[in-house]
């Protein structure tokens, strides 16, 4: 007999998100995770907030949503929205009960901004790597550290002289008016993106193209992969060199013994820095036109073979986060919002790699 395809609504519903939820969803053991990470935070919530006024959105659901937006590639913030208004699953992971009132998407992203100026990011993968260190699932030896390029919000366009010259404005003849710059010099030094000031025009080698970036960098430990570290910059020949100096340097408790690397690393004064800081070096050897700042007593040893294998694993965050975390373009401008997207992302990397490497228990 066939079946009769109208629906009949119900008077009431019966069935909670807890319910719909399957109990080997991965999503649980993240959540898991997320709590307990949320939990040490919860001190440097209140530091955030006025203790008087409206109530604002409380900001573990802020971040169990903004987890769920990389985790599933949400576009935008307010397509986020839209899907925490139907989907059970995510308003069970934020925490929303079927019936609440969902919040609004321009105040969503308010409330996001206040947890930029607070520096959240760093203070949720601080919380999620503790964690990962109390059960044993990182080196406090050995590590790695690589950077990468995330495309700014920003077209070739909009970047023109800091000083005003003469001829016609730029853009004149609509909003997307042709524009020339065959013959015309365009460095950082004289030029800027008017969409977005703290992005450089930079060109990661020869016979590419040179494009409005950034210069994102992470720390990774050895053991597991997982990423301990993160922040970006400006894009320059030695940030690279740079951002790892800072972030060895601010690491917790002893620094690490040592440091993998590729070719861009291998130079005297980066070397030479850590090596007082009391950090070997690792980098792959770059003989080209010159002589090496690896030694061939540190290049020979077991534990140099070992770095230069496993610091590759470093290109699988980079890999996950531009495919699925969204930052192979980053939608957010400045460098503040830009570092904090990127250090988000890694904290949730870190999470996936997390439930895969204990599956059974947070």
């Amino acid at each position: 007999m066939r079946g009769s395809s109208q629906q009949q609504q119900g008077l009431f519903n019966y069935v909670s998100p807890e319910q719909m939820v399957p109990k080997d969803h991965p999503l649980r053991r993240m959540r898991e995770w997320t709590d307990v990470a949320l939990k040490a935070m919860s001190g440097h919530f209140t530091t955030l907030y006025s203790h008087t006024g409206r109530p604002s959105i409380a900001p573990e659901k802020l971040l169990r949503a903004l987890l769920l937006q990389v985790f599933y590639s949400i576009r935008s913030e307010r397509l986020l929205i839209e899907q925490l208004n139907y989907n059970m699953l995510f308003r069970w992971f934020v925490g929303l009960n079927p019936d609440d009132a969902l919040w609004d998407a321009s105040t969503f992203s308010k409330n996001r901004d206040r947890l930029v100026e607070g520096d959240v990011a760093q203070a949720f993968l601080k919380a999620v790597v503790d964690q990962a260190r109390e059960v044993n699932l990182i080196s406090d030896e050995h590590f790695s550290v690589d950077g990468t390029l995330i495309e700014a919000w920003s077209s070739q366009k909009s970047f023109r002289p800091k000083e005003p010259t003469d001829g016609p404005p730029p853009g004149e003849g609509g909003r997307n008016a042709e524009v020339d710059f065959k013959g015309e010099t365009r460095t950082n030094d004289t030029h800027a993106s008017t969409t977005d000031p703290d992005a450089r025009l930079y060109r990661k080698g020869d016979n590419q193209a040179a494009r409005l970036v950034y210069a994102g960098h992470v720390l990774m430990e050895n053991k597991n992969g997982l990423i301990v570290d993160a922040c970006v910059t400006h894009a320059s020949g030695s940030a690279e060199r740079e951002a790892a100096t800072t972030m060895v340097n601010r690491m917790d408790g002893d620094q690490p013994a040592t440091l993998g690397a590729d070719k861009a690393y291998d130079v005297n004064a980066f070397v030479e820095d850590l090596k007082a800081a009391k950090v070997t070096v690792h980098a792959a050897r770059n003989t080209k036109n010159r002589k090496s700042a690896i030694t061939d007593a540190i290049a020979q040893t077991p534990g140099y073979a070992a770095s230069q294998r496993i610091r590759k694993r470093i290109e699988e965050a980079f890999g996950w986060g531009k495919t699925v975390g969204g930052i192979a373009k980053t939608k957010l401008r400045g460098i503040a919002k830009v570092d904090w997207q990127l250090t988000f992302t890694m904290a949730g990397y870190n999470l996936v790699r997390m439930v895969r490497l204990r599956p059974d228990s947070a």
